[in-house]
């Protein structure tokens, strides 16, 4: 079953999301255009819109006010996408051309930064100051994520606090504030808000350790970027970092790989070998299950409808993706 199949009956919405999305990013400029547009028809899991859409059914949804949260989320993420693709001199994103690598990198960023534009553009749309401020504490918290990221870039001594604080930043808050705009611009109560937000967190965390386990266990095609990508470009993700901290033999070779120029497709593999065949798969696995496990308990806190029902099969597919 793909993804998609789970809240089929918001498709009317998702494509006015969609539709959105296009006219929010059809800008003047010509590059400015393509480059935002490009990006646009990679398409995408669209997770984040949708977690919006479902959070709003459990107050007044209306639709045309919901995708002034939705398309703008959406745009956060696309944004930071643009800058990542330059901070890691990625050539390929969804399997198409990355924008950096179409153009340049001052085009990269200016692409990024329209785009990141448009999002606090759209949610004008809404006078709730607490709307405005959740949104853009979002968007600080990823950038200090980003640059965390970028401090411990080949840094073989982090911790577990450190990753998950990481990825909280980067990844888990902006799904979690998905689920909590939906409700507040429906007008769903605290309680409800409140449990949705920590669906979100529990399901982000998840999403991100599992994307950080598909780094060492998929396939170029599946990825639409070559395999071990994060190790190549040192960031230490969770698989990686239980191999090194539980067999100081694997984070010798780590280290040694490195310690000159940057290892070969060979001397990848083989790191992504050791990592493997340390336990670092199965740790960050069940380490993802119990985030899941978390997520669905906060579930249990909202009313039993339709969209709850949605959000636990959502969460389970996740647990589950293998790309």
């Amino acid at each position: 079953m793909k993804l998609a199949d789970l809240y089929e009956y918001l498709q009317a919405d998702i494509q006015r999301i969609e539709e959105e999305l296009e006219r929010s990013v059809t800008a003047e400029h010509p590059i400015l255009r393509d480059a935002s547009v490009n990006l646009l028809k990679a398409g995408g899991k669209r997770i984040r819109p949708v977690f919006v859409l479902l959070a709003a059914k459990f107050g007044r949804y209306d639709i045309e006010e919901i995708k002034h949260i939705a398309a703008p989320l959406e745009l956060i993420h696309m944004a930071s996408l643009v800058h990542d693709d330059v901070i890691d001199d990625s050539t390929m994103r969804r399997g198409r051309e990355t924008v950096k690598s179409k153009y340049d990198n001052k085009v990269a960023m200016y692409a990024g930064d329209y785009i990141f534009a448009k999002a606090v553009e759209q949610t004008a749309n809404f006078d709730d100051p607490d709307i405005h401020f959740t949104i853009s504490h979002a968007i600080m918290d990823m950038c200090i994520g980003e640059i965390e990221q970028i401090r411990d870039q080949y840094s073989w001594e982090q911790n577990l606090r450190m990753y998950l604080r990481r990825i909280k930043r980067k990844t888990a808050l902006l799904i979690a504030v998905s689920c909590k705009l939906g409700a507040m611009a429906a007008g769903a109560s605290k309680k409800n808000q409140r449990h949705l937000y920590d669906f979100g967190y529990n399901v982000g965390m998840a999403f991100q350790i599992t994307d950080d386990i598909l780094d060492f266990e998929g396939t170029e095609e599946e990825l639409g970027k070559p395999a071990g990508g994060d190790l190549w470009q040192g960031n230490v993700t969770l698989p990686a970092l239980y191999a090194m901290h539980h067999d100081p033999e694997v984070k010798q070779r780590v280290q040694t790989a490195f310690a000159g120029t940057l290892p070969d497709e060979a001397g990848l593999s083989e790191l992504i070998r050791d990592v493997n065949e340390s336990g670092g798969i199965s740790y960050a696995k069940e380490l993802s299950r119990k985030y899941l496990a978390k997520a669905y308990a906060a579930l249990e806190e909202l009313p039993d409808t339709q969209e709850r029902t949605s959000l636990t099969n959502i969460a389970h597919y996740i647990g589950r993706r293998s790309y």
